[in-house]
């Protein structure tokens, strides 16, 4: 990078560490444009230069506390033996972290970006490298896909592959996933349940697992799991 290329990712890091910091001290929804150009000493303007809109500033500094998740799946998951114990694991700790954390993945995963929101997940590792560190390969394109369908489903593929899904199948049983996810995620984020995270965690993943153990979608008759 030049100078100018440096400056810019420079203040760019800044103005996303002084939104990580409020954050952290009141909550993502106490988190405004004027408070940020406050806390990094910049008018509101000059963030505009860098941040086409709120949501993009609050999607890269809710980044800066994704590390514990992805280094939760990335040393779990080596415990599985196969494809599906490996989506499995994957699953439980999505849905561990999003349920203590369901603001901050709401920004990351849910929340509307505009235009090309998954070069925003590649522009912020480029920027965070450290991120990645022990993080396997086969891994990385999986954690850069934001859209929350295409992770699942990418995931599905290597079970395919192993003969372990029928091609057919993966579609359907991502989609059903996916949605008992978002059920009670939807209830976690709107306080519509008495379910504490934990409590969550384990409802969620004993749906996800009888979905998944369904013999209509694993190929459970020619001993592939």
């Amino acid at each position: 990078m030049n100078k100018k290329e440096i400056q810019k990712s420079r203040m760019w890091q800044y103005f996303v560490e002084a939104t990580a910091s409020i954050i952290e001290e009141e909550g993502i929804e106490k988190v405004t444009i004027r408070k940020v150009g406050d806390r990094a000493g910049y008018n509101s303007a000059t963030i505009y230069n860098y941040f086409s809109e709120l949501s993009h500033l609050l999607f890269f500094a809710s980044m800066r506390f994704l590390k514990p998740y992805t280094d939760e799946v990335t040393l779990n998951i080596k415990k599985g033996n196969n494809p599906i114990e490996k989506w499995l694991i994957s699953w439980e700790c999505f849905c561990k972290h999003s349920y203590h954390n369901p603001t901050i993945f709401h920004a990351i995963f849910i929340a509307d970006l505009g235009d090309q929101p998954d070069k925003f997940l590649e522009h912020y590792y480029s920027i965070y490298p450290n991120d990645l560190i022990n993080m396997p390969e086969y891994l990385k394109p999986i954690l850069f896909e934001r859209n929350i369908s295409k992770r699942g489903r990418d995931f599905l593929e290597l079970a395919v592959k192993e003969g372990m899904i029928a091609e057919e199948n993966a579609d359907g049983l991502n989609e059903l996933t996916l949605l008992i996810w978002k059920g009670m995620f939807t209830n976690i984020l709107n306080r519509r349940t008495n379910y504490t995270p934990d409590e969550a965690v384990a409802k969620t993943m004993k749906y996800i697992s009888e979905v998944v153990l369904n013999q209509k979608y694993l190929n459970l008759k020619n001993g592939k799991a």
